[in-house]
């Protein structure tokens, strides 16, 4: 009985049970647009081509997805060779100063050298010391704002 309740069911549905709608241009109707298939622009673009193939090569030849290509490895070892070049002409324009600078360096070290004595001693200086100096820049500062 369930068999001939099912039977009944088909009849009962032209189109054979299927619930999905099928479309208008299966009718062959001239006047509708029939859609197309829209293109994947991720797979359109150039680079996603290049990039695909050169992955199909590389499969092909039993290379790992991780080597690089040859135009890579030649850019990257042209970059590390021009860095260390550029490190080595900085550490020789270093070496190859000239008299003047070097002059210049050794007086600017014997400021610096001069002046972290001077801190020192003023730190071992007493308090009152330190007060008074204060005392005459302020001093000096409010006279020399009252004259002009």
């Amino acid at each position: 009985l369930p068999a001939s309740m099912y039977t009944e069911i088909q009849r009962e549905r032209p189109d054979g049970g299927n619930i999905l709608t099928h479309p208008d241009y299966i009718d062959g109707n001239p006047d509708l647009i029939k859609p197309k298939k829209l293109l994947n622009p991720v797979k359109a673009s150039k680079s996603h081509q290049e990039l695909h193939r050169e992955l199909l090569m590389n499969h092909k030849r039993g290379l790992g997805v991780d080597s690089k290509p040859e135009l890579q490895r030649v850019l990257e070892h042209r970059r590390r060779d021009l860095l260390i070049k550029q490190k080595k002409e900085e550490e020789e324009a270093k070496k190859l100063q000239s008299p003047f600078e070097k002059e210049l360096l050794k007086r600017h070290q014997r400021l610096d050298q001069l002046e972290k004595q001077q801190e020192k001693q003023e730190d071992h200086a007493p308090e009152f010391i330190k007060v008074k100096e204060n005392l005459r820049r302020t001093s000096t500062v409010t006279g020399d704002e009252k004259a002009a």
